[in-house]
């Protein structure tokens, strides 16, 4: 992980947060392979295979839903995760975004800094997030922009724990571009 230390920001209480950038990498099917999948367009009419988003949605009902987010920008100083369910998660219209990830931390309440990546998606794929991966996201620089998201119908009331990592490490990240 690439990471810069711009300087000291103040948070909400007033204590100081240093924001660290941290270096987008293209969201490819090998370099997001870590913490999910990338799904590529391919033709219509082939049978199920590797190349499909493989779900785990066994918890409950599935949720597909359009999200309409507004200025998200490229800071981020929280990170969540859903153990029980994978999620998808793609721009509507094409859009590129990014997103921050860090591998799935089975009994601990915070992610491994040293596994934190950022990935620009571009609008031609989506994400699927393996169950536990850590994400922040997405975010963008337009003030609005329109998303599709598919998980539990419920994750968000039981299977949603969030890091305040100010909090856990002292800093939040910027997305360098």
């Amino acid at each position: 992980m690439s990471q810069q230390s711009p300087g000291q920001l103040p948070d909400a209480g007033g204590r100081s947060i240093e924001r660290r950038k941290i270096e987008l990498t293209l969201a490819t099917p090998d370099s997001f392979a870590p913490f999910g999948q990338v799904i590529m367009p391919m033709e219509d009419g082939l049978p199920f295979g590797p190349n499909d988003a493989q779900l785990d949605l066994s918890q409950g009902t599935p949720r597909l839903y359009s999200m309409q987010l507004h200025n998200r920008g490229k800071v981020f100083r929280h990170i969540t995760r859903h153990r029980l369910v994978t999620q998808c998660l793609g721009s509507m219209l094409g859009t590129s975004w990014m997103l921050g990830v860090a591998a799935p931390t089975p009994d601990a309440a915070a992610p491994e800094i040293q596994t934190l990546r950022a990935f620009v998606v571009p609008g031609d794929r989506f994400i699927k997030l393996a169950k536990g991966t850590w994400h922040a996201g997405p975010y963008f620089s337009a003030p609005t922009a329109l998303f599709y998201n598919l998980e539990l119908s419920d994750t968000n009331e039981v299977d949603h724990e969030t890091c305040h990592l100010p909090e856990i490490w002292g800093f939040e990240f910027e997305f360098a571009q």
